[in-house]
């Protein structure tokens, strides 16, 4: 086959073949998606073969979605050829699959494993898991033993052979039936602050990157990736120069957290927080982001506090929302203006969700979440977000807001535009939102040389993300960068 990429036979019922068709052949969304390959959360693939025959052929080197995966278990009634749309449609990531996999609600309860495919552990809820195990045979016990052994008893299984204390033939069955790794180690970069970066390679051949971060105060903190690159195109951030390419799987969340530990609590102590500020906007992936804080969050499994898990995001109104309605876990807003006209050039998600509606939602959020303070991000650049006048800006902005404010050294990268404000200045900034009453912290830079700091993940590649008009009213404070 001329693709990079093998394909796999999965079979399906009929019922649900037809509903795939029907929906891939009327959804104007569908149809939309294909002419758009490009469009956030779509990317284009190898192309499958020309025979496609829906039993259904698969990008073995993908993981599917749940509601797909799922799917593996149910024996074939019989095979449907698919429209040239759905078959386009298959070479997208899981992330395309929203509007086909609606189509099926029916399939979605996980049934007898499929003898030809693997179930890929670390992607099921604990309840998912209970259910697998069962329609395996065996008893929702084993089921909890199965999950201690993933997450917890510092045991953090990769392999059937690390499955200590389970029944043999329970163990026999999950090395013949599941998967347990999402991610492959690729290497370990160490910083000279003790902070590390982790590269990870996935099965499409993307990379993404991890960093764990120790601390003096007896904490250390897992910085987490939810995308390959990111969507958001943040001026300042050297991810963002990356644009999207995919979303990742709860399951390669969750599998950071788990190497992080597996890894290097030897060596830092225990990993007790979790950040979700590496590469990727997490609130544009939020049902994986969800299903990842949950897992981590089980008290059999990795059983971090919901208190030290935070989720950070730039300011999808709709998606903060449904984050604060769902999920008890820490919010961190990236503010890093006060002002629509600067936070639209840095921040081009401002266009859509304009300041006072992202600040108006979140007092109005807060209100029904006791003793809930959200975190605010601002990242200083010189010239641009550091006047007294911006300081004095912020104190009323957040009034009104349970908060807590990091103001964060802005960490040059290759071909960045910013330069980052000066210690001076930003402990200057700081004393005005103190003596207004605000709760506000320096948060000096870790693992700079190691491209590890904040800002700093990822490596674009030749085709980026476009850099924005600077208002004119800028241009000097630019040209004293170059």
């Amino acid at each position: 086959m001329a693709a990079c990429c093998s394909w796999k036979t999965i079979p399906i019922s009929s019922s649900s073949a037809r509903g795939l068709l029907h929906r891939s052949s009327s959804s104007p969304s569908a149809s939309h998606f294909v002419s758009n390959p490009t469009m956030s959360g779509g990317l284009p693939s190898a192309k499958p073969p020309a025979s496609s025959r829906f039993s259904v052929h698969r990008l073995t080197n993908f993981r599917l979605p749940v509601e797909l995966a799922s799917m593996q278990s149910l024996m074939p009634l019989r095979s449907v050829t698919a429209s040239p749309l759905f078959t386009s449609l298959l070479s997208f990531h899981n992330n395309s699959w929203g509007c086909l996999s609606k189509a099926m609600p029916e399939e979605k309860e996980i049934l007898n494993a499929d003898f030809n495919s693997k179930m890929l552990l670390k992607g099921l809820s604990y309840t998912e898991l209970e259910k697998w195990v069962q329609a395996q045979g065996y008893r929702p016990g084993q089921a909890l033993m199965l999950w201690k052994r993933l997450y917890g008893d510092n045991i953090w299984a990769h392999t059937g052979d690390e499955l200590e204390g389970l029944n043999k033939d329970f163990k026999k069955m999950l090395i013949e039936n599941a998967e347990f790794r999402a991610l492959s180690l690729r290497e370990i970069l160490p910083s000279c602050d003790g902070t590390r970066k982790i590269l990870f390679n996935l099965e499409d051949g993307l990379i993404i990157e991890t960093v764990v971060i120790p601390c003096d105060r007896g904490r250390t903190t897992v910085c987490v990736s939810s995308q390959v690159g990111c969507a958001m195109n943040c001026q300042f951030c050297y991810t963002g120069r990356m644009g999207l390419k995919r979303h990742l799987t709860a399951a390669e969340i969750v599998e950071q957290a788990v190497f992080a530990r597996r890894l290097l609590t030897s060596e830092v102590g225990l990993i007790t927080n979790v950040v979700f500020m590496g590469m990727g906007e997490p609130l544009h992936n939020i049902d994986n982001v969800i299903k990842a804080v949950n897992i981590m969050v089980h008290e059999q499994g990795l059983h971090f506090s919901p208190r030290k898990v935070t989720v950070s995001t730039s300011g999808l109104v709709p998606q903060l929302k449904r984050f604060l309605n769902e999920c008890n876990c820490a919010l961190a807003v990236s503010l890093n203006a006060t002002t629509d006209e600067v936070r639209n050039w840095i921040m081009p998600i401002n266009r859509k969700y304009k300041l006072g509606l992202l600040l108006q939602t979140l007092r109005e959020e807060l209100r029904c979440k006791h003793k809930y303070k959200v975190l605010f991000e601002y990242v200083m650049l010189a010239g641009v977000n550091d006047s007294i006048e911006d300081a004095k800006r912020i104190v009323d902005l957040v009034q009104g807001i349970p908060c807590k404010i990091n103001l964060i050294s802005f960490n040059p990268h290759c071909g960045s535009q910013f330069r980052p404000t000066c210690k001076e200045k930003m402990i200057g900034f700081r004393n005005v939102l103190a003596e207004a009453g605000l709760t506000v912290f320096l948060r000096l830079s870790r693992g700079d040389d190691q491209m590890a700091a904040c800002g700093q993940l990822g490596k674009p590649g030749i085709v980026q993300a476009p850099l924005l008009r600077v208002p004119d009213r800028f241009q000097m404070a630019m040209k004293l960068c170059l």
